[in-house]
């Protein structure tokens, strides 16, 4: 009875290794489904940013002298021209030496012309002496008149020219004490022009800082400015990421107030310097049909094109195997069989993928999402879709 309850159990123990080496068998030589990667036409290579917008051109304008506050003439919103009155100060005082200073103008200028006058008038008497003196020396040679009258006469034209003279360096002296007293106006307008605050741009009023009847020190800030067409994105961009980015790549740019109208840009300036601490590089980013209504300091999300592949052929990372230095092992299906190669890998997309460069031969596939159960040698039937589990799914 024992006996025939071993063979019995025996028996049954070679059918179930049987069952599992048949089945091994057939798990060895099974064709393995896999999914490979296609040949993918202008495949745009793009580096991600988070960042804010902001303003190349902003400034905090005030007077340079202290003073009350009379006038303002914008606020908050407010577009204002390169050169348009902002704001003024009480100025009665300064105003009053500038009309001092335009009388004394004034007077000066009547100064020159009386100068002038005099010259003319020494001239007429210098001319009519010397024309006296030219007859009476005549008259002296035929015997007419005395020597002693012939002197008089030309002591007289001496005179007349030194009168000239001296007439002629008085208008130099009018006219220098002129130009002083000019000199003296233009420096009490432009103490004048002080008083008022322009917009030294095309410019929108962000924020008025004072208002009227405020008492301010000197250069205390009224308003802060901003150039609308000064607009960009700033974007924070590892700088692992950051090398192939130039001036020039075209970016799109998604504020967070409106996820659903990205704005194309054009990237206008990669600062020197990187953020020490972050290890990121900051890169700008300007675009030319921006929105006119903007908020400096608003969240963005920028993403530059730094590259478009015609034709390239990309699989997930995590389908890379002992990655060093641009390169990695993949696996291949080549005439129906499963290889394992070494390649040189490329670019990396915003979602994950990498571009395999060389290392496949020709008519080759490669695997694009790896599944469990690939060895060297193993049969292996392309697939559409490939689930995790390993089986084909057409």
């Amino acid at each position: 009875m024992a006996k025939r309850w071993y063979l019995r159990w025996a028996m049954g123990s070679v059918a179930v290794l049987a069952a599992v080496a048949a089945m091994s068998a057939w798990a060895w030589y099974r064709p393995v489904a896999v999914a490979v990667a296609a040949i993918e036409k202008n495949v745009p290579i793009q580096v991600f940013g988070l960042g804010t917008i902001e303003a190349q051109t902003l400034s905090r304008i005030g007077l340079e002298i202290p003073g009350t506050l009379i006038e303002l003439h914008a606020d908050h919103g407010d577009s204002v021209k390169a050169g348009a009155l902002l704001a003024r100060l009480q100025s009665r005082e300064q105003e009053a030496r500038v009309a001092q200073a335009r009388a004394a103008v004034a007077q000066a200028q009547a100064g020159v012309e009386q100068a002038e006058a005099a010259v003319d008038k020494a001239d007429a008497v210098q001319k009519q002496k010397v024309a006296a003196n030219r007859r009476r020396q005549e008259l002296v040679e035929r015997g007419a008149v005395s020597r002693e009258i012939a002197d008089d006469t030309q002591a007289a034209a001496d005179v007349a020219k030194a009168d000239l003279g001296q007439a002629r360096s008085t208008v130099n002296v009018a006219r220098a004490n002129l130009e002083q007293v000019k000199a003296v106006l233009a420096l009490e307008e432009a103490r004048l022009a002080k008083y008022s605050l322009f917009a030294p741009y095309d410019a929108v009023v962000m924020t008025r800082h004072r208002e009227l009847g405020s008492a301010l020190n000197p250069n205390e800030a009224v308003f802060t400015l901003v150039d609308p067409a000064s607009i960009w994105a700033l974007a924070y961009i590892d700088e692992a990421r950051a090398g192939p980015i130039e001036v020039g790549q075209p970016a799109e740019v998604v504020r967070r107030s409106a996820p659903d109208r990205p704005m194309q840009a054009k990237v206008a300036r990669i600062d020197i310097e990187s953020d020490r601490v972050n290890e990121e590089r900051r890169v700008y980013v300007r675009c030319g049909g921006c929105p006119l209504a903007f908020h400096l300091g608003e969240q963005a999300e920028i993403v530059v094109t730094v590259a478009v592949l015609p034709s390239a052929r990309l699989v997930r990372q995590g389908a890379l195997a002992e990655m060093r230095d641009h390169k990695a092992k993949v696996w291949t299906v080549e005439d129906g069989v499963l290889h394992q190669r070494l390649v040189t890998f490329g670019h990396r997309t915003l979602d994950g993928r990498v571009e395999i460069r060389d290392g496949v031969p020709d008519g080759a596939e490669i695997v694009r999402d790896p599944v469990t159960g690939l060895r060297a040698g193993r049969r292996a039937a392309i697939a559409d879709a490939v689930t995790p589990a390993g089986t084909a799914r057409r």
